[in-house]
């Protein structure tokens, strides 16, 4: 029988499947997506994060991939007005994080298992029954859903995702070519009128992480994301001429999430990472976060596969992680709010998010 089964491949569960795999533990590791993507979505990964990739070996090709001391470049109303270093960590897409701990995974032996969508989880004594849609089924002493904020294992469980969820959407995102646009920066453009748009390099690729509010309807409903939206957005915002996005590889909209599951574990089953805690992207902790509780409850499942698990040693991960993630949440929530206000100065940017 498998002893950990972990439904999801994003960097939380790479990362637990990895601690996991590292000890000798026998893990499956599930993902309803036809295969890995390539979008950059988290972008950093803080030393925190990064000393648990360097544990499972995984940090030294994210540190080869990566990029370290990124400059903000910020603009208002078209002018540049100041260039501000960033911090210790480094920027690299969540694709890339992905990449590099699944290749870690395979030299442990394991490898994902796509088109596998959970889609009833029974429990007993013993351990955990995961059925999924192609109808085959497994079995496992524990489980893990590290399935992202609409996460499959936590409806199934019907465990609570208590908090708030904005009705309209806060900003658009993509990954973009933008030829002729300085890759040396993170560029952040800001203006009187209200809004922005932000161009960040992301390395090892020629593409953009753009950043965006969104443009709204006559109604003042936002629009979804599109190539030609992009384009619109930029010229108002960066007025700067002869640049045109192009070749958009992902595209999407966010809006301000702030829950946190009730619980995360759930007799056998426990939640990490956006399955269980969602929050603002201010500071940039979400992957970072997910790290950590991957770490915890690798930590946890090992103490209970090494012999007889009681409530005391199961309960651990979330006595840990539960107050972590309220902390997360309130911070973030902070951080946002002071982001907000800070880009209607000239000079300021989502720096004051980082501190």
């Amino acid at each position: 029988m498998t002893d950990v089964l972990i439904v999801g491949s994003g960097p939380t569960g790479l990362t637990l499947a990895c601690e996991l795999a590292l000890s000798g533990a026998a893990v499956r590791v599930l993902d309803a997506r036809s295969g890995p993507h390539r979008e950059s979505r988290g972008k950093g990964l803080n030393p925190d994060g990064l000393k648990v990739l360097a544990r499972l070996g995984a940090a030294e090709r994210v540190s080869a991939v990566g990029t370290r001391g990124v400059v903000l470049r910020k603009y208002f109303d078209g002018d540049h007005i100041s260039d501000t270093p960033t911090g210790d960590g480094i920027l690299i897409g969540q694709w890339q994080v992905e990449e590099a701990l699944r290749r870690r995974l395979a030299g442990l032996g394991v490898r994902i298992e796509y088109e596998a969508r959970v889609t009833e989880i029974a429990q007993d004594e013993t351990g955990v029954t995961a059925l999924l849609a192609n109808g085959r089924s497994v079995r496992a002493a524990y489980a893990a859903g590290c399935d992202g904020g609409h996460s499959s294992v936590r409806k199934l469980l019907g465990i609570p995702f208590e908090g708030r969820t904005d009705a309209t959407e806060a900003m658009v995102l993509g990954d973009v070519r933008a030829p002729g646009l300085s890759r040396a920066y993170w560029h952040q453009w800001f203006t009187s009128e209200g809004g922005g748009i932000l161009l960040c390099p992301m390395p090892g690729t020629d593409t953009f992480q753009l950043q965006a509010s969104p443009e709204l309807t006559e109604t003042g409903e936002p629009l979804p994301p599109s190539l030609e939206s992009f384009q619109r957005l930029f010229d108002r915002h960066a007025r700067v001429p002869g640049i045109r996005l192009a070749d958009p590889t992902w595209l999407s909209a966010w809006r301000v999430n702030v829950r946190m599951a009730a619980r995360m574990r759930d007799g056998r089953v426990f939640l990490a990472g956006d399955a269980a805690h969602v929050h603002p992207i201010a500071g940039g902790l979400g992957m970072n976060t997910g790290i950590q509780d991957a770490a915890a409850l690798g930590r946890t499942l090992l103490r209970a596969l090494a012999g007889p698990a009681g409530d005391g040693v199961l309960d651990a991960y979330e006595a840990e992680r539960l107050p972590a993630a309220a902390h997360v949440l309130a911070d973030t929530a902070e951080r946002y709010e002071r982001v907000l206000a800070a880009v209607r100065e000239p000079g300021r940017g989502t720096e004051v998010g980082m501190d």
